[in-house]
Parts: C-alpha cells; structure tokens; sequence
C-alpha cells in the first residue's frame, strides 16, 4: 500500500517552480486516489531514520496537516476522513509514529510528537486510544533510555495535553502525567530534558484540579515549579515562569501561602534577568491582576454568590507599583517606530495599568512622586516614564481622586507636545487621549476640558498631527476621544463647531501625506475624521459635512484612476478604497438622518452608486466589505429609490453571497440584504427568488463559516416583512431550517464560551426570523404559521430554562412571543394556556431595569391577555389575573402607583 516518496517530498522543495509545482501535483493526486496508503507512506518517511530530513521534515508537516485545520469546517472533515481508516491501519501508523519518538534525528521525534497529539485529539475524546498515555509514560519510566526519548515523549504529553479537554483523562491518568512531567522538571535531568517536562506542564495544568486541590501535591508542584524558575538556563527560567502565570489565573484562590515566595522571584527577575524571563515575570502580576479585577466583577453583581478574594495586589502594592515604575525606565530606541514591539516598559507600563483598576486611588500617591520627580529630567527616558506612568494610571481611580491632578497636569502635557524627543511626545500624545477618552464627559457632568482651555488644546493637537508619523497617528487617537466626548452633549457641542472645519481640513492633509501609507496613519486619520462627522451636532454642521462628501467622492474617483503595476499596487489601492468607502458610509449615515439634509444624499446618489460599482470592478475583497457596507446605508438613506440601482447592484451582491472563502464579505452582503428589504418593501420581490436560494444554499454549506448562518436567519425576516404574504412559497424551506437550526442550539457545549456566544447569536436570530415572518403573514395569512407555532413555543420554553441566554435573546424571546400573539391571536389559545413558564418569564422581566425590555414585555402581556380575553375560560382568566397581579406587584414594590 506505501510507496516510496521520498524523491517527491524533495522536490516540493525544489527552488525551480517547475519541479515544484510538479512534485506538488503528484502528491496530491496520490493523496486524492489513495488516501490510505499517502498516510503511511508518510508516516514511513518520518519513522525512517536512513531518509533526509528535509523529505522527512516535509513528510511530518504534511501528514499533520492531513489531520488538522484551524477553520472549524476543513477540521471536521479531515477528522473524519481519519477515522473513517480502517482500525489496522491506523494503528501502524500510530505505531511507526510512537516509534519515531526515539528517533536518533531531534527533529524528527519533534515532529512525531505533534501528530501524536493531533491524532490523540480525534482518538481519545472518542475512545479509541486508550493506550497512549501508558505508552507514553512506559518511554519516561525506563532509565536507560536516552534524553531524545524523554525530551520528544515529553513534548508529545505536553502537546497531547493541549489538544484534549480535561475531562478527556481519567484521574488515574492525570496523576501519571504529572509525575512524569514534574520528574523530568529534576535539575538531574539534561536540559533539553527539563526544558520539555516545563513546557508540558504548562499544557498540563487544566488537568490538574484535584491535583491542586490535595495540599501535599500542591506544595510539591510549586516547589518544583519555583525551583524550575531558579535554573542556570533562562529558556528554562522562562518556561517555569510561564507555568506561574498560568497558576495565577487557574489556581488564584490557593496562591496564599507561596505568595511570598513568589514575589520574591518576580522581583529578582524583573530587576535582573534576560528580558524574555523579566516579562513573564510582570505577566504573573497582570494575571493576578485580572484574576482579582474579574472577583471585584463577580462582588460588585448583586448574584449572593461569594468568591475568595485575597487582595494580593493590595497587600503587594508598596512593593509591587516600584519595582513597576522602574521598568518604564528601560526602554527601547525604536519601540515607537515598530508595531508589534513588546519590551519591559510597556509591559511594566500595561501591568501599571492594570494595578490602577485592581486598587483604584490607592495607587496614586505611590505612582505621583514617580512622576514628580522625573517629569522634567534632562533624560529623555526619565520624562517618558514619567509620562507614562502618569498616563497608565488613569483608569481605576476616581474622577474626583484624578480629577484635580489632570487638571493641573494638563498645561504641562500640552506643553510636552514640543519637548525635543519624539518618544516623549509620542507617550505625551497618548496620554492626552486616555485623558480625553476617560476624563471628558460632558453629558454626564465632567470634563476637564473647558472654554478656558479648549482653544490651546486645539492649537497644540492640530500643529502636532504634523509630527512624524507615530506621534501624529497619537494625536488622531486624542481627537477622536475628544470629538467622542461631545456625543451626546447638543448644548456644549457648539463649543467644538468652530474648530471642526479645521479638524477636518488637518485630518484629509494627514490622511494624505507621503509618509501616511506606510503606518497606521493615514488609517488613524480616516477613522477620527469618520469619528469626528459621526459626532458632531448636524444642525451646526450640515453644511460643512454637505461640502465634505464631494470631496471624498472625488479621492474615491481618483483610486479608480490608480495605476496598477503589481500585487503591491493592488493591495494599497484596496485599503485606500476601503477606508474611503468607510467614510462614505459615515457621511450618509449622519446627512440621512434628518429629513432637512437628506436631500443632499438624494442628490448625489446616482453619482455615489456609480462610484461604488466601480469599486466592486475593482474586486478586492477589502473594498467589497467596505464598499458593501456603505451601500447598506446609502440604501436606508434612498429608501424606494434605492429600485434602481438593483439591476447592476444584484450581480455584485450576488458574488458577496457566494463568497465562502472571505466570510466576512458574505456576512456583510447578508445584512445588506435587509438593508435592502427595509428600503424597498414589496419592491424587492422581483430578486426575492434568487437571494433566498442563495441564503438557503449558504445554510446548508458546510465550507461557509458558521458566523455567516445566524444573519442569514435575521435576513429571513427582513424579507418577509419587506414581501409580506409572498413570503408564503419559501415557508416550506426556511421552516425546517429554522427548526433544524433551533435543534443544534440544544446541542451546544455549554462548557465552551465561544459555542455559548455563537448558540445566544443563533437564538436570537431564529426569534427575529419568527418575528419578521409572523408580523410579515399578520395581515392576510397568519394560519400559514399555525402548524409551526407549538415548536416555536417548545423552543421558547428551551431558551427560556437556559441559565445561558443573553440579554439580547431575552429582547428577542419576549418580542417573538408578542408578535405571535399578535399575529395568531385566538388560534393559539390553547397552546399558550400550557405554557405556564411566560407568566413567570414575563413577570422576571418586567422587573428588569432595561426600560427598552420592559417596555417590549409590557406589549406582549397585552398581546397575550388580548388572546386569553377572547378565550373567556376560566382557566385563561387566572392566568391573565395572574400576569396582571406580577406586573401591579412590580410596580407597588417600585413604589409606582397604578
């Protein structure tokens, strides 16, 4: 069945691309033809230690590609192509890749050691290797095998360990694990040795709750784990350090007895050793930091659950914010001009941070005297630590606490927007917009910015946009904070008005200059001018908004124009486009929404929609999501007339739809349908056929990322709205979709936050389909959903018991509920008499302090007593007197008279 491959594995690596792109091909017509055979062939080629490594390298990548993908889809689909191998086969090649763990060749037991762990993750949560970790520990259990052997088994339990869930292991097996693991920690070991047995403890440690729980084991794993952190070798050091982190975070509330000791190592490794070790050294405290932020949460919910809260950052604070603040003093040269820098000042800086929101005032006459004293230091480095450190701390404290010290810093600040060194200005830029975003309120009371020193803040912001790069991209952060802070507040808008037309002016220079394209600048510039538009008071500034969109348009006009010699080319003109797109759709949006200036959209429309369908020619799939969204708006703006643009649109928003690959550009195209069913109404029915057979097909995909599905099942509901009662003919199709959907939700890990959040996402969506649809038939055939209503009342019960469901499916529960009422009336008599579960639903919520959802129950109840009024039953009597009395209960408790 194997065939020899090693001559094929070499040339895919060949530098002439003919050979290349031959061998490629052949590797995967085998592949395709025999799938069996192209697995062991390569699970030969890794095991045989007489093959080069570089067929071997490549021998390992592709097998564990054969059984593993990041996009959830391709990952299900490999895995059943694993298993659906017969049972010998697979494990011959489990054996040969076990085998190859004691490979003469490191890289090679390497390699082994990861498909172990990507075969264990379809194996072991299905029971069907229930030898591997025997098989593992047999190679840790023997003396005289060689430290390759250890250090590739090692790595293999450690990977193992991150692919499974915890629950996967018996705890018999856990325990072994662990004592394998923390014996290859002994500083007997070889290096390579104890480096592996770390690493694999840090993926080991989810598994470790009872381990943790039992005292004795405790102490002697951070004993192990705090002796590790002391190694003569600082890729060890680091590895142990990071096994501590994780501790913090999984294991917070049994911490209090090494916390001593543990301060004592960070500190040693902040103060002095490699970088790398140093950082994860702060990262234990940010952790700590999270954990006890995350608890204060949990105390300050009126839930009557009670969590241990140590209060180690308010116990280490003397000694903890110092040991901070002298790492801001260690900075790089160029970590202003590198995006993805991470050194020990920013991540004392980041740490400082999130001290201030553990401890709030209590951090700031510990950071003051810092700053105090370096401030105005003839070292560049002192004022910039200064400086950040100032600004670090300005979320966690209170107004009143803060308040003051802003105020009279601010002057300096602004003043330190010219100090001679660009790092500083670049942390002085910052700070004033963390000042601006969390301390310039006005709609709700406070601001430290006023009249007196509106004007100087201006001047000073719009001479430093013109600073290098970084430092202006600073400065735009600070003036989309600024303008923010007047959203909102109509009567102190007008104090930024006059400066606007200047803001916008320095915002398009900026966005345009030559050194913009190749930073986040011209990005920054952009999404404050959008900011800024979307801000500001319409009645004052209509008109400068008016004379800003010809402008746009015609920047718009001038990318189409854009030669094009290369991919490069390409790409810059696609993000250009996209942002330009983005502020399109701001202008529309702010002009469209008062009937005085929408006439301006009306005007310009067909010259807009002509410049976006030059866009799509364009095909960057960038432009396409942006371009998307602001025909979304321009299509709310034109309402009706929205009719004509569809005949050239539909093609365009038909390739949206079929994008699989570029989900997010399908997603969009989705919700632009029901921008679009909103505008035209019945108008839309001449496409209706093809988009629903398109959302349908979209459904039922296995490629389309599942985020794409729940929109679609919102738009289901735009259209029948839109199409009222000829959305009879898709009934049949959309319902077993709907239903099929609602059935998956009941599946949903509920031990997973991510599935939680898409299974709340998909719940809401199926309601707002119930919604649109049963409002859409309420006029003329409501009795076409009857049948369906009994399953939509089971899955409301469902939801309903869901101690999971969001906010937003509460919203959605109780509107659907009213709309079915509303539509069915009397015909659903019956079934809503035995659903006891709404008087309690609907009371819970007409006790909530969102008025939006009370408000919403409050309709349903009306809706629902409407049906049981006509019943005129006893029993449909009680239960409307029933709903009636929870709701007068409410009010006489909240002390309103009825």
């Amino acid at each position: 069945m194997a065939v020899e491959i090693t001559e094929f594995l070499l040339s895919a690596q060949s530098a002439d691309v003919k050979i290349r792109t031959e061998a490629e091909g052949r590797l995967k017509q085998f592949k395709e033809q025999n799938l069996p055979g192209f697995l062991l062939s390569l699970s030969l080629e890794l095991s045989n230690d007489g093959k080069p490594v570089e067929s071997r390298r490549l021998a390992g990548i592709v097998l564990k590609n054969s059984l593993d993908a990041k996009d959830a889809t391709t990952k299900e689909h490999l895995l059943h192509r694993w298993v659906s191998n017969d049972i010998p086969l697979r494990s011959q090649i489990k054996g040969l890749l076990l085998n190859t763990l004691g490979s003469s060749v490191s890289e090679a037991g390497h390699t082994a050691a990861q498909v172990i762990a990507k075969i264990a993750s379809i194996e072991i949560p299905r029971k069907e290797w229930p030898e591997l970790i025997a098989s593992l520990l047999g190679n840790m259990n023997q003396q005289d095998k060689p430290a390759s052997l250890k250090q590739a088994t090692l790595e293999a339990l450690g990977y193992v360990c991150e692919e499974i869930s915890h629950n996967d292991l018996v705890q018999v097996e856990v325990d072994s694990v662990l004592t394998a693991v923390v014996q290859g920690m002994n500083v007997a070991e070889q290096s390579s040795v104890r480096l592996a047995a770390t690493t694999a403890l840090y993926n080991a440690l989810d598994f470790a709750q009872s381990n943790f729980d039992r005292e004795h084991e405790r102490n002697f794993i951070m004993k192990v784990v705090c002796e590790t952190a002391m190694a003569n070798e600082a890729d060890i050091r680091q590895a142990a350090f990071e096994c501590l982190v994780s501790i913090a975070s999984t294991y917070y509330d049994v911490l209090e007895p090494y916390m001593q000791t543990l301060f004592e190592l960070t500190a040693n490794a902040v103060k002095g050793d490699e970088e790398g070790v140093a950082l994860q050294a702060i990262e234990f405290w940010s952790s700590i930091c999270d954990e006890e932020t995350e608890l204060q949460d949990f105390q300050s919910d009126e839930t009557g659950d009670s969590y241990p809260h140590s209060r180690f950052i308010e116990k280490a604070l003397p000694l903890l914010v110092p040991m901070l603040l002298e790492t801001l003093l260690k900075q790089d040269e160029d970590q202003d001009q590198e995006d993805d820098i991470w050194n020990l000042a920013m991540a004392g800086g980041t740490c400082l941070g999130l001290v201030a929101r553990t401890v709030g005032d209590a951090i700031v006459p510990l950071v003051m005297p810092f700053v105090q004293e370096n401030i105005s230091k003839p070292d560049w480095r002192s004022r910039e630590a200064a400086t950040y450190a100032f600004g670090s701390v300005l979320e966690g404290p209170s107004v009143e606490k803060l308040s003051p010290m802003v105020v009279s810093a601010l002057e300096f600040l602004l003043n330190a927007m010219r100090d001679p060194n660009s790092h500083v200005k670049d942390t002085t830029a910052w700070t004033l917009s963390r000042i601006f975003e969390l301390l310039h309120s006005p709609a709700t009371g406070f601001s430290v910015i006023s009249p007196a020193n509106l004007q100087k803040i201006m001047a000073v912001l719009l001479e430093s946009i013109k600073d290098s790069p970084h430092v202006a991209e600073k400065v735009c952060g600070a003036i989309y904070y600024l303008a923010q802070g007047y959203e909102g507040f109509e009567a102190g808008s007008s104090v930024l008005t006059p400066y606007l037309p200047e803001i916008i002016a320095s915002l398009i220079s900026t966005a345009e200059r030559a050194d913009a394209s190749d930073t986040k600048l011209r990005s920054a510039a952009y999404e404050t001018l959008n900011e800024v538009v979307r801000c500001s008071n319409l009645v004052e500034l209509s008109q400068i908004i008016t004379q800003l969109l010809p402008v746009i348009m015609n920047k718009l006009a001038q990318t189409i124009e854009l030669q094009i010699l290369s991919s490069d080319d390409r790409e810059k003109q696609g993000d250009l486009q996209a942002l330009l797109c983005g502020v399109m759709q701001v202008i529309i949006q702010k002009l469209s929404s008062t009937d005085e200036s929408k006439s301006v959209i009306f005007q310009a429309a067909d010259q807009i929609m002509v410049l976006f369908l030059k866009v799509f020619a364009c095909r960057s799939s960038t432009v396409h999501e942006e371009a998307m969204l602001a025909i979304g708006a321009l299509a709310y703006a034109t309402g009706t007339e929205f009719e004509k643009y569809m005949p050239e649109f539909y093609k365009y928003l038909e390739m949206g739809l079929q994008n699989f690959d570029e989900y997010q550009v399908c997603s969009i195209s989705v919700g632009v349908v029901g921008d679009i069913c909103r505008a035209l109404d019945d108008k839309m029915l001449p496409f209706c056929d093809n988009i629903m057979s398109l959302l349908l097909k979209d459904l039922s995909s296995g490629d389309l990322h599942r985020s794409v599905k729940p929109p679609i099942f919102s738009c289901f509901g735009d259209m029948a709205l839109a199409i009222g009662q000829h959305f009879e003919k898709y009934v049949p199709y959309a319902m077993p979709m709907m239903q099929g959907a609602a059935e998956l939700c009941a599946q949903i890990d509920v031990n997973d936050e991510e599935m939680v959040e898409y299974g709340n996402q998909l719940k809401r969506s199926i309601f707002e389909a119930y919604s649109g649809i049963l409002q859409g038939f309420k006029n003329s055939k409501a009795e076409i959903m009857l049948p369906h209503a009994p399953h939509l009342l089971k899955f409301i019960e469902v939801v309903v018991k869901d101690a999971n469901r969001d906010e937003s499916v509460v919203r959605a529960v109780v509107a659907v509920l009213g709309d079915l009422a509303d539509a069915l009336g009397s015909n659903v008599k019956m079934l809503f008499k035995d659903m006891a579960f709404c008087n309690e639903f609907l009371g819970e919520c007409l006790q909530s302090e969102d008025e939006e959802l009370k408000e919403t129950a409050t309709w349903t109840q009306g809706m629902i007593g409407r049906v049981f009024s006509v019943c005129g039953s006893s029993e449909c009597l009680v239960d409307l007197v029933s709903v009636c009395t929870m709701n007068l209960k409410y009010n006489l408790e909240k002390g309103h008279y009825v």
